[in-house]
């Protein structure tokens, strides 16, 4: 008994020292691509993970915890802590020829870090705008920039496709390579035929073994898997040859080829020695794409979606910083991505001065020392650009604060108001259970759906109709925020994109 009080005492300190001592923790954000909620190996699923299930068994699993359920919006609250109605951003997602990114005037985590000595880094995915230079990584707080600018860029060949269309309704198909180091280096052409995941592994242990270990590190590592295009080697795919949906089986594959990159990471950081004082936190950037083999099972809904399956993703925190009462723990309060902005700030002892207001709150305590959430509500979007004038079922909900055919959600405790047309309203089966692939539902047409998603976390039961009193307060709520938004900022593409007029790279050209 003496010596696990000890060894409590002792892990404790050492968690302690990371925040409060004289040397700031290294922290490792590992960000998945369109990874569903059934596609780890902890969560049920056949697929061959084993080492992100050996750091989530090794850490704490965050099982009550939610993301966007598209890619931008996603990376902006994680890059911001701020709701997507307050960054302009509420409408789907960053297209290559928009003039659109990040709002300039909004903090980066980076910058904080930056600021707090840190040593930052980001490999992969932006996805965060680049039509004009202080759009960019390296403009936004990042030291250095391995990746690409855009989203289901070519695993292979680094080749991005995007189409214009001219007034007069025909159509400019735009074609360009999308891979950068430091946002001035057009580095595609060298690295055509290698997978982009190992690609991107190697530069993670590249920044690492080039790291100065007297200055803290954040590398921010998001993987361009499991998103489309699907390819995997062959060798990852026969892995999974009894799976007959082809779809399926490269989603599985390039989940394994992530997995084994992650391992190869977390190995360098250790041959290193800087495993000894690093934080490793893992998430998924939105739920799996269904229609593209990826699965949120048991979980309502996909990618898009508000429901359950678009929304609520695999995350977990690891490393050896934490303490060991909590290795292998499971942590059900209620967690948002926008919440790592102001939780990493305070773990490297920085200072939120010059942000806007946050939207995410410090989930150190809640993480680390098993308190309660200090989150009791997460505005999932209101997205005015997106209304369902169709919606009929249930139409005599009306709101004179809000109006009900916006394309709306939030989560308050354990209720969950949907509101407008919700996409992706149907269960999808992994092509390995059987069952039928798609289960409907009658919800298809409703302008307000209410779910008790604590006690009906597949969101099978309405009960809008039954609970009258919390639609209403919820819809209040929501008029709340929606007062608090800024107009949303999404703008035509424009024809000056075309990567054909810079050398064939996607890049600036504003």
């Amino acid at each position: 008994m003496m010596d696990v009080k000890i060894l409590l005492v002792f892990g404790l300190l050492k968690l302690q020292s990371a925040s409060c001592g004289d040397k700031q923790p290294n922290i490792v954000f590992i960000l998945a691509d369109d990874l569903g909620y059934y596609d780890i190996g902890y969560h049920g699923s056949r697929v061959q993970t084993p080492v992100l299930d050996k750091l989530a068994d090794q850490g704490i699993k965050l099982e009550n915890y939610y993301v966007q359920p598209i890619c931008t919006p996603t990376r902006s609250q994680l890059m911001s802590g701020r709701y997507q109605i307050h960054t302009g951003m509420q409408h789907l997602v960053i297209r290559p020829s928009q003039p659109l990114c990040l709002p300039r005037d909004e903090v980066t985590i980076a910058e904080k870090l930056k600021e707090a000595g840190y040593a930052t880094h980001i490999v992969g995915k932006w996805h965060l705008g680049h039509y004009a230079e202080f759009c960019l990584p390296t403009k936004r707080g990042f030291d250095t920039f391995f990746g690409f600018y855009n989203c289901a860029v070519d695993y292979y060949t680094y080749d991005k496709y995007n189409y214009y269309r001219y007034p007069n309704g025909t159509n400019l198909q735009m074609r360009g390579k999308d891979l950068w180091r430091n946002d001035s280096e057009f580095v595609a052409p060298q690295y055509v035929g290698e997978h982009k995941t190992r690609l991107f592994a190697s530069e993670a242990q590249r920044v690492i073994h080039n790291h100065d270990d007297e200055v803290p590190l954040f590398l921010y590592l998001a993987f361009g898997a499991v998103h489309v295009p699907l390819q995997a080697p062959l060798k990852y795919e026969q892995m999974y040859r009894d799976i007959e949906n082809e779809e399926r089986r490269l989603v599985l594959a390039l989940a394994t080829m992530m997995d084994e990159a992650v391992g190869n990471v977390t190995s360098t950081l250790k041959e290193t020695g800087l495993w000894d004082n690093t934080i490793l936190i893992f998430s998924s950037d939105n739920g799996g794409a269904t229609s593209f083999g990826g699965s949120n099972w048991p979980l309502r809904g996909g990618k898009k979606a508000y429901y359950e399956g678009g929304i609520k993703v695999a995350g977990f925190v690891s490393g050896p910083l934490l303490p060991p009462n909590l290795l292998g723990s499971t942590n059900r309060e209620l967690i948002h991505v926008s919440d790592w902005f102001p939780t990493l700030i305070h773990l490297a002892r920085g200072n939120l001065n010059g942000t806007k207001p946050l939207d995410g709150y410090n989930q150190w305590s809640t993480i680390w020392h098993q308190s309660p959430s200090p989150r009791k509500e997460i505005l999932i979007n209101i997205d005015p650009m997106t209304e369902c004038i169709k919606c009929t079922k249930n139409s005599h909900w009306r709101n004179d604060k809000f109006d009900v055919h916006l394309n709306a959600g939030l989560i308050v405790g354990s209720w969950k108001l949907l509101t407008g047309r919700q996409n992706h309203a149907f269960w999808s089966t992994p092509a390995e259970i059987q069952g039928p692939a798609r289960i409907n539902s009658n919800t298809r047409g409703k302008l307000v759906s209410l779910y008790d998603i604590k006690s009906d976390p597949t969101e099978q039961t309405d009960l809008a109709e039954c609970m009258p009193g919390i639609v209403h307060r919820m819809l209040e709520k929501l008029a709340k925020y929606n007062n608090s938004a800024v107009p949303v900022y999404f703008p035509d593409s424009q024809e000056e994109a075309d990567p054909a007029r810079r050398g064939g790279a996607w890049g600036p050209w504003a």
